[in-house]
């Protein structure tokens, strides 16, 4: 969990700066992606704030169960892990239909899509594990 948490944080806080820029408008548009001022990709890049905000809800308290020592940190940490895995994949195959490669925007969304695949396996094998010995 040590290397994971720091995932977390850097994920959660990353994603709560990003959307308090943009709604402040501290992004500037040198910056920012193509067609940043249209309000169709406004809404677009904005449909994602509920699934980052829970993303990052549940990655914080994933960090919060496993300093308790409760073992509900495991779902949440899975759930936020899946849902990270989404969002990149959804950024990730919204620029890809549009043919737009700016790496600016494409590597931190590449890395919001691969890095849970490092730790979502683990997950799913103890979770089998479990289910298997349960049963």
């Amino acid at each position: 969990m040590h290397i994971l948490k720091w995932f977390f944080l850097v994920i959660d806080i990353s994603f709560f700066l990003y959307f308090g820029s943009t709604a402040l408008g501290l992004i500037p548009v040198e910056y920012a992606y193509s067609d940043y001022t249209n309000p169709i990709l406004v809404a677009w890049n904005w449909s994602f704030f509920p699934l980052d905000m829970v993303i990052s809800l549940s990655g914080l308290t994933a960090i919060y169960l496993h300093r308790i020592q409760s073992p509900k940190w495991k779902p949440a940490a899975f759930l936020s892990l899946c849902l990270t895995f989404c969002s990149g994949l959804m950024a990730i195959s919204y620029w890809g239909i549009r043919l737009e490669f700016d790496l600016t925007w494409w590597l931190p969304n590449l890395f919001l899509m691969l890095y849970p695949l490092f730790f979502l396996p683990r997950f799913w094998r103890a979770a089998s594990v479990t289910e298997v010995r349960e049963v």
